[in-house]
C-alpha cells in the first residue's frame, strides 16, 4: 500500500477542490440580528422576514418590483459640470464619484423611469443612499427637473422615492440652489393639475426635507424611516434636552400632521395605485389584469412609450403654462 497515493495526494487535492462559500449568501438583520437568505430577502423586497425592518434597497431593484412586469423606461438627465469648485478634503471630488460609481453601478445619486404601475402610466423617481448618501447635488436637481417636465408632457403624475443625507457639500452653494430649482419643478406638475406624490425612505434629511421631500400632494413614509431636518444628535446637543421617545421617526410625524400614512414597503405598489387612480379620476384597478411584458425587465430594451398618456380628465384646469426653471450649468 503507497500511503504517498493513498492518503496524502487525496487528502490534497480535497484541501484545494474545496468549494468556497460566497459571503454574500446571508445578510444580517440589523435589527433583530437574524441571519436572513440572501433570495428569501430579495423576494420580500429587503424587508426582514422575522421583525419587519425595513433595510436599503436600490432604486433600480425598487423600479423592477414597482412597475408592471418590471418594465420601465429611464429617462435621460443632463450632465452637470464634473467638479465645479475643484473641491477636495481627504479625496478628490471626482474620486469619490468614482468610488461611488463602482460602488453602486449607477451613475449618480437618482434615477428617473417612466412606466405603468398597475396599468396607469407615471414617471417615477428614486433616490439612491449609498451613492453618498444620496447627497443633493446638481445632477440631483436636473434628475428631478428632468422627471417634472416628462410628467407635464406626457400628462402623467410624478412619484419619487427620497433618501439622502442632504445637500452634497462638496458642490457648495450650487447644491443649495437646486432647492429653489426643484421646488419650481413641483409647481410645474401642480400648474398641470397631475399628482405629485412623495414616498420617503430611511432617512430622509436636510435641505431635501427642506424642498422636494415635503411638497407632495399625498406624503407616505416607509416604517421607522428617520425624517428631519437636523439629526436627533444636533438637536439634544443644541437644547440640551433628551427628545421624546420615536422623535422625527415616521410614526412619530404620521401621529403629528405631517405625513398621511406610514406604509409597509410590501403594500406600497397596490396602495400607490389606488392613490394614483384615485387622484387621477380613474376606476380602481383590475387585480391580475397585466399581461406579461414582452420587453426586457429593467429599462434596458423597454419601449420608448408602452401605454397612452393619462385621460385628458387629470389635466383639467390647466390655464398657466409651465413655469421655467432655471438651468444648472
Amino acid at each position: 500500500m503507497n500511503w504517498i497515493t493513498n492518503y496524502v495526494r487525496p487528502r490534497i487535492n480535497s484541501i484545494f477542490s474545496r468549494r468556497e462559500m460566497p459571503e454574500n449568501l446571508w445578510q444580517k438583520c440589523d435589527e433583530c440580528g437574524t441571519m436572513l437568505f440572501h433570495r428569501e430577502l430579495s423576494d420580500n423586497l429587503n424587508v426582514c422576514t422575522n421583525c419587519g425592518h425595513h433595510m436599503a434597497i436600490s432604486p433600480r431593484e425598487r423600479f423592477k418590483a414597482f412597475f408592471d412586469g418590471g418594465v420601465f423606461s429611464e429617462i435621460s438627465v443632463p450632465e452637470p459640470i464634473a467638479d465645479p469648485l475643484q473641491f477636495r478634503d481627504q479625496k478628490k471630488y471626482p474620486d469619490r464619484m468614482k468610488a461611488a460609481q463602482k460602488a453602486t453601478g449607477e451613475k449618480e445619486a437618482m434615477l428617473v423611469a417612466r412606466g405603468e404601475i398597475g396599468r396607469t402610466p407615471i414617471v417615477a423617481a428614486a433616490q439612491d443612499f449609498r451613492f453618498m448618501a444620496g447627497s443633493m447635488g446638481m445632477y440631483v436637481g436636473n434628475a428631478i427637473v428632468a422627471a417634472a417636465e416628462e410628467a407635464v408632457k406626457l400628462k402623467r403624475p410624478l412619484i419619487l422615492f427620497s433618501a439622502a443625507g442632504g445637500a452634497r457639500m462638496q458642490e457648495g452653494i450650487l447644491s443649495l440652489m437646486q432647492m429653489p430649482r426643484t421646488t419650481v419643478a413641483v409647481q410645474m406638475l401642480k400648474e398641470a393639475g397631475l399628482p405629485y406624490i412623495v414616498v420617503l425612505t430611511h432617512p430622509t434629511t436636510g435641505g431635501v426635507t427642506a424642498s422636494y421631500a415635503m411638497l407632495g400632494d399625498v406624503q407616505i413614509s416607509e416604517p421607522n424611516a428617520l425624517i428631519c431636518f437636523a439629526g436627533p444628535r444636533v438637536i439634544e446637543q443644541t437644547i440640551r434636552e433628551k427628545l421624546p421617545e420615536g422623535f422625527q421617526r415616521a410614526e412619530y410625524l404620521l401621529d403629528h400632521g405631517m405625513l398621511d400614512r406610514v406604509t409597509p414597503r410590501t403594500e406600497l405598489r397596490d396602495e400607490l395605485i389606488t392613490i394614483t387612480r384615485m387622484l387621477l379620476g380613474l376606476p380602481p384597478a383590475i387585480r391580475g389584469d397585466l399581461p406579461a411584458p414582452d420587453a426586457k425587465a429593467g429599462g434596458v430594451d423597454a419601449p420608448e412609450d408602452q401605454a397612452p398618456a393619462a385621460k385628458p380628465e387629470a389635466d383639467a384646469g390647466k390655464t398657466d403654462k409651465p413655469a421655467k426653471v432655471p438651468k444648472s450649468k
